[in-house]
């Protein structure tokens, strides 16, 4: 597991437990989904007047038709099925609606049997003058 941080990085107007609980739950699905000797690295940079967070992994990856619905309340897709200890299906919905709450967006990217790189952004802090 590792952890990159940039320097410098604004703080972040959210629920800091609202913002674990995603983080929480995409760290929890990439270690889950990344074989033993696979890499998970979580990031977090500011881009764009936003703080944006990733979760990349070396995992198995999701299929092109899966990946358009990853964030669908009860969506599992064939593969996350057959893997002792699944879940409902529910914690992407739960998570992107929490980003979204906090006025973000998220989103993932991914390759069969080459990982996946889910991440979310959030706006910042602004002080009034």
């Amino acid at each position: 597991f590792l952890a990159e941080v940039q320097s410098g990085m604004p703080q972040v107007y959210a629920d800091p437990d609202r913002i674990a609980q995603v983080i929480l739950n995409i760290l929890k699905n990439a270690l889950f989904y990344t074989e033993p000797g696979g890499t998970v690295k979580l990031s977090a940079a500011f881009k764009d007047g936003r703080a944006v967070f990733s979760v990349q992994d070396t995992g198995i990856g999701i299929a092109p038709g899966d990946l358009a619905h990853v964030f669908d309340r009860f969506y599992r897709s064939e593969r996350s099925r057959h893997r002792a200890g699944g879940g409902a299906g529910l914690g992407l919905a739960i998570a992107k609606s929490i980003v979204e709450a906090h006025g973000g967006e998220i989103w993932a990217e991914s390759r069969v049997n080459q990982g996946s790189t889910f991440s979310f952004s959030v706006p910042v802090y602004k002080q009034n003058p």
